[in-house]
């Protein structure tokens, strides 16, 4: 914490924002800032002690046991974990000796808590946890607290975010099709810790409705556009960007529309309805059955108000992925020498061979043996790249989805390390993001890193970084609820039990009875003001990000810092923008903490105002203060027109600081 900084925010004087590097860096000097309705009337209610608190119930609540278990880590393995630690910074080593560069500074305890659980899990370490690990001793305290962040629901709901960014994860990409079973699914291999070449396989070759089977929305997720699907998922999993050959040969890399016909000729035989066995599935209005033909023409002729969300449960019912093998075809517009327009294509992979043991297997299954086999190191290289930019913030590879002989690795042998890594772990995941967390690389200073300087990236320590969206998020909930977790985001039998119907049976009194169920508990609308009735404040819902409705609106406080729509792979942004500013100083979700009841108003008001002040710096900041902080900061409780609103202007100072919204 800047002392001049904190001086400035105390005393109320001017107002001034820098915006640097694309990212939202905040120095605020708020003189006259009193005269705000928005904080005259924070002040107001910190005032009035004796109003109830606005909090819901259940965040109030402190929880009697963690939200769902997950899968333990093997302590016994942290010899080997070490071990291999070390040997991705020997390789760091060379390559600053042959560059002629300084590694950054070793992270302090303070640091090094902080940055653990953002980047484990997600989000700040609370005052009682921040407080066990600083008092701790031993020299297995950092690998203890690796560990136990590992396995803690708070790794799960962190890494689903960051794969519901890279999956496009969303409720209804298709009007009232429901996607959380498919959601729930994602996170549940998180949870377990399901392999990672496993997971994958199980979803690119998953059959049945999405709340029997809610693998198969990866494949639902581009219902309708097949040479898409196809474009997507090498680029998801391989790195690769094939889809300008989906029109023409490549411009900027060697892959022939060819090729990529015949790489899509593997899946052309996927369908995604009911009934409708031998129909063509590559336009994007799919065929039906008979049944589910009459059944629409019946809802049709209704004219009921709610026919069209009716029509669209009719159609989510007799939404089933299967697969049999069915040519595809060059496009009429096919204008190279090597084919002839409309001729059909062989089913081949861009690269290497399919696995043998998949050689007698349908295209798909031929197409997702060869993407996740351990001889297609593409396809580990391209996860274990992802998973450093993840913790180190900058890729081996950038972008991570654009591998070519033009864009070459800036530490080629580190990355054919890390692939090697990958491929010994078995795709173990959370062992792979243990090793790099272990490193003496991952626990040093974050530097500045500058993309457009045309320098590659040495990974002197990992590059500086604003929080993401969900993490500020999670990181505020921190000094408000009690219970982050009291809603969870439905499962694949929730949904089932509201909404599966046997629609090849069913007549229409049936589909539109279940229909009414299903909109009762599970319409967008009204499922939100039942959640809001649990957790709601000011419109906020207070919990996890990961349990939010997906996509948020675009008013809402993530949203505002950059967190995707979920149409695009990887759509968050950290651009730097006037809202995000205001939201920070005057938006729900900041004076949400302010409310009796919440962590940080029982923690501060608990106490004596010096004791009360080292608790503020260790909630918000990590670290206990100077003295000349202290002074400053028991000078402006003292000093305030009452201490409740003199620890609010503590703490609203320290929020908006560099130190708080950055990964040090």
């Amino acid at each position: 914490m800047n002392m001049n900084q904190l001086t400035r925010f105390l005393a109320w004087a001017g107002a001034s924002v820098t915006l640097l590097a694309g990212l939202c860096l905040t120095t605020v000097d708020l003189q006259g800032a009193d005269q705000s309705g928005d904080r005259r009337a924070a002040r107001k209610a910190a005032r009035d002690g004796a109003r109830p608190s606005r909090l819901p119930e259940a965040v109030m609540e402190k929880p009697r046991r963690p939200p769902f278990e997950v899968a333990l880590v093997d302590r016994a393995s942290r010899p080997a974990v070490a071990t291999a630690a070390e040997r991705i910074d020997a390789l760091l080593a060379e390559h600053w000796r042959e560059h002629g560069v300084k590694p950054s500074q070793k992270l302090t305890d303070e640091q090094f808590v902080r940055r653990a659980y953002l980047e484990l899990a997600g989000r700040i370490p609370t005052h009682d946890e921040a407080v066990k690990f600083l008092s701790a001793r031993g020299a297995a305290k950092r690998s203890e607290l690796v560990d136990r962040l590992l396995e803690s629901p708070d790794y799960v709901s962190h890494f689903y975010n960051w794969w519901a960014d890279i999956l496009r994860l969303a409720e209804r990409p298709q009007k009232q099709f429901p996607f959380e079973p498919y959601l729930s699914y994602v996170k549940e291999a998180i949870r377990t810790n399901k392999p990672y070449d496993e997971w994958m396989h199980e979803m690119l070759t998953a059959d049945g409705r999405i709340w029997e089977n809610p693998a198969v929305g990866f494949q639902l997720r581009d219902q309708g556009m097949p040479l898409p699907y196809v474009d997507n998922t090498v680029r998801v999993l391989l790195g690769t960007q094939i889809g300008c050959a989906q029109c023409h040969d490549h411009p900027f890399d060697h892959w022939t529309q060819r090729e990529f016909y015949e790489l899509a000729a593997l899946t052309s035989g996927t369908r995604m309805r009911l009934g409708a066995e031998g129909a063509k599935t590559m336009k994007n209005r799919e065929p039906v059955s008979p049944h589910t033909r009459e059944l629409l023409r019946e809802v049709r002729a209704t004219n009921a108000p709610n026919a069209a969300a009716i029509a669209q449960f009719v159609l989510a019912n007799a939404t089933s992925v299967s697969y049999r093998d069915e040519p595809l075809r060059l496009p009429a517009d096919y204008q190279y020498d090597d084919a002839e327009p409309l001729a059909a294509v062989e089913p081949k992979v861009l690269w290497g061979e399919v696995p043998a043991s998949a050689h007698a297997a349908g295209g798909r299954e031929r197409f997702a043996a060869w993407i996740v086999a351990h001889d297609n190191r593409q396809f580990a290289r391209t996860i274990a790249n992802r998973l450093w930019k993840k913790l180190m913030g900058v890729g081996l590879v950038e972008p991570v989805d654009d591998f070519r002989e033009e864009n070459p690795a800036s530490h080629p042998a580190l990355l054919e390390h890390l692939t090697d890594e990958m491929l010994r772990l078995d795709f173990d995941l959370r062992d792979f993001v243990r090793i790099l967390v272990t490193t003496d690389a991952w626990q040093r200073r974050a530097v500045l890193h500058d993309p457009s300087a045309g320098e590659p990236f040495r990974f002197t320590g990992p590059a500086l970084r604003r929080m993401t969206a969900e993490q500020l998020w999670d990181s505020l909930l921190v000094l408000i609820a009690h219970d982050p977790w009291s809603v969870q985001r439905p499962t694949a039998s929730d949904i089932a039990a509201a909404a599966s119907l046997d629609i090849e049976r069913a007549d229409l009194a049936a589909v539109i009875a279940k229909q009414q169920e299903f909109m009762a508990r599970y319409q967008p609308g009204r499922y939100q003001r039942s959640l809001a009735a649990v957790c709601g404040y000011n419109g906020q819902l207070l919990v996890r990000a990961s349990e939010q409705p997906a996509p948020l609106p675009l008013g809402h406080f993530m949203r505002q810092f950059g967190q995707s729509d979920r149409e695009t792979i990887e759509g968050s942004r950290q651009v730097a923008t006037v809202p995000q500013i205001l939201a920070m100083f005057n938006g729900p979700i900041t004076h949400a903490m302010l409310e009796k009841g919440s962590v940080i108003y029982d923690e501060v008001t608990s106490r004596g105002p010096e004791q009360a002040i080292d608790v503020v710096f260790l909630s918000v900041l990590t670290h206990r203060p100077s003295a000349e902080d202290r002074r400053f900061a028991v000078q402006e409780v003292l000093t305030a027109e009452n201490r409740a609103a003199g620890f609010g202007n503590v703490i609203w100072a320290l929020l908006n600081t560099r130190e708080f919204i950055f990964i040090q």
